[in-house]
C-alpha cells in the first residue's frame, strides 16, 4: 500500500523538477548562449581579418601567431582575479563590466597601424574577457546541480562551434562586400567594428536579464526556490572529495593542477582549430573569403551537433569519463587524417571536421568534472585557475603553428605535435577519473 503512494509522489516530485529546470534553461541559456557567441567571435576573429590584415600592414605569420596568441596571457593573468571580482560584486554588473570592456577594446582592432598596437589590444581584450567563461560556468553550477551539467555546459558551450557556423561566413561576407573600402575603412576594419560593438551592447543589456543567482530571481516563485536549494544542497553533501573553501588550499591540490593539465590539451587542439581553419582551408586551393567561410561552418555544423548528443547522452547514462576521452582521441585523429591528406581537400576537410567534433566536444564535457569536484567556496578560485590554464594553450598553440610555418613552409608538424598533446591529455584524463 504504501509502495503504491510514495511512486506517484516521486513521479510528481520528479516532473516538477523538471519543470523548474526547464524554466531555468528557457529564461538563463539563450541570452547566456548569444554572449558567449559574441565572446567567441570576438576572440577568434582575427583569424578571417588574418586573410587581409596580414598583407595591409606587412605583418609576417609570426607576428599574426604571437598577436592572435598574446591575448591569453592578458587572460590568464587576470582569470583568478576577475572570477574573484564576480563573486565580489555579483554575476549581473561584474558581466556587464566586462563585455562592454572587450566590446571596446575588439572594435578597436580597425585602428591597429603597427605589431605594437596589435600586440596591446588582444592582450587588453584577453584581460577584459578573463573573467567570463570561468564566472559563467560557476554562475550555471549555482542553478543546475551536477546530473544535469553535461546537458547544460553543452548547450552553453554550443555556441563556439555556432560561432564557427555563422561567424565564418559572416566573416567572409563582410570581407567580400567591403572588399574595395568603404569609409576609408578597409574590409578587416569593417569585421572588427560590425562584430565588435553588440558586444557593448550586450553587456548593458546583462545588467537587466541576468540575476545574482536563484535567491534573487523574481521570476521564481518560493516552492520553485525551495526545490533548487534542496537540489543543490544534496549535491554539495554528495560529492565524493571537497577542496576546503580556503583558496590557499585549491593552489596546494594536486587534482586541481592535474585538471587543469588535461584541459590545457583539450584547447590546444580546439584554438589551433580555430585560428588555423581558415588559412588551413586556404591553402587546399580555396581564394574566395567567402567560399572559405562557408567550407569552414561545416566542420562547425558537425561539431555543434555532436556536442548536443554528446551531452544528451553523458547526463541519460550518467557516465562523464569515456564521453571525455573518446572526443578527445576524435580529436587528434581528425588532425592526423588532415595532415596526411593534405592534397585531397574532401579528405582534409572530412579530417578537419573529426578534428572540430572531438575538440570541441571534449570543451563541455570536461566541465562537470572539476564543478563535481570542487566545493561551493573553493569553485570561483579553482575553475578560474583550470581555465587559466587551459587558456595557456591559446597563446602557445598558435603562436607554434604560426612559427613552424614559417620555418617550414607548412602546418604538417605542428598538428603531430597538437595531436600528440591531446592525446597525452586523454591519458590523464583517463586516470583522473578512474580514481
Amino acid at each position: 500500500m504504501s509502495n503504491s503512494t510514495a511512486c506517484p509522489a516521486a513521479g510528481s516530485d520528479e516532473k516538477e523538477k523538471n519543470a523548474l529546470y526547464r524554466k531555468i534553461t528557457l529564461r538563463l541559456i539563450p541570452f547566456i548562449f548569444i554572449c558567449y557567441l559574441f565572446n567567441y567571435i570576438d576572440r577568434v576573429n582575427v583569424g578571417f581579418a588574418k586573410l587581409q590584415m596580414l598583407e595591409a600592414l606587412s605583418f609576417s605569420e609570426t607576428v599574426y601567431g604571437l598577436g592572435a596568441g598574446i591575448f591569453f596571457i592578458g587572460y590568464v593573468l587576470c582569470g583568478v582575479p576577475s572570477n574573484l571580482a564576480l563573486t565580489r560584486f555579483g554575476p549581473r554588473r561584474w558581466i556587464a563590466v566586462m563585455m562592454i570592456a572587450w566590446g571596446l577594446f575588439s572594435t578597436a582592432l580597425l585602428l591597429v597601424k603597427s605589431p605594437g598596437q596589435f600586440y596591446a589590444l588582444r592582450l587588453l581584450t584577453g584581460a577584459a574577457e578573463a573573467g567570463f567563461f570561468p564566472g559563467m560556468v560557476l554562475y550555471l553550477s549555482q542553478w543546475f546541480p551536477a546530473s544535469r551539467r553535461g546537458r547544460i555546459m553543452a548547450l552553453f558551450m554550443s555556441a563556439i562551434p555556432v560561432s564557427g557556423l555563422l561567424g565564418g561566413p559572416f566573416s567572409g561576407w563582410i570581407l567580400n562586400h567591403f572588399a574595395a573600402g568603404q569609409g576609408g575603412l578597409a574590409a578587416w576594419q569593417w569585421m572588427f567594428l560590425i562584430q565588435g560593438l553588440p558586444t557593448v551592447a550586450l553587456g548593458v543589456l546583462a545588467l537587466f536579464l541576468l540575476s545574482d543567482g536563484f535567491a534573487k530571481a523574481r521570476w521564481l516563485n518560493d516552492t520553485e526556490r525551495s526545490l533548487l536549494e534542496a537540489d543543490l544542497r544534496e549535491e554539495a553533501a554528495n560529492k565524493a572529495e571537497k577542496v576546503t573553501d580556503s583558496f590557499a588550499a585549491v593552489f596546494r591540490n594536486p587534482t586541481v593542477w592535474a585538471l587543469g593539465l588535461v584541459y590545457f590539451c583539450i584547447q590546444s587542439g580546439v584554438y589551433a582549430i580555430n585560428f588555423w581553419l581558415p588559412s588551413i582551408i586556404k591553402s587546399l586551393g580555396f581564394t574566395d573569403a567567402l567560399v572559405i567561410g562557408w567550407i569552414s561552418a561545416i566542420p562547425y555544423l558537425l561539431a555543434g551537433l555532436f556536442m548536443l548528443l554528446t551531452g544528451r547522452s553523458a547526463d541519460l547514462g550518467n557516465e562523464r569519463r569515456w564521453h571525455l576521452v573518446v572526443p578527445m582521441w576524435m580529436g587528434a585523429a581528425g588532425l592526423l587524417i588532415a595532415v596526411n591528406f593534405a592534397d585531397n581537400p574532401i579528405f582534409a576537410i572530412l579530417g578537419l571536421s573529426i578534428a572540430t567534433m572531438g575538440a570541441l566536444t571534449g570543451l563541455p564535457m570536461f566541465w562537470p568534472l572539476p564543478t563535481a569536484f570542487l566545493s561551493a567556496g573553493a569553485a570561483a578560485g579553482g575553475l578560474a585557475l583550470i581555465n587559466s590554464m587551459g587558456q595557456m594553450a591559446g597563446f602557445l598553440s598558435p603562436y607554434l603553428v604560426g612559427w613552424i610555418k614559417d620555418t617550414t613552409g607548412s602546418t604538417d608538424a605542428a598538428l603531430y605535435l597538437l595531436a600528440g598533446v591531446i592525446v597525452s591529455g586523454s591519458l590523464l584524463a583517463l586516470a583522473i577519473s578512474r580514481r
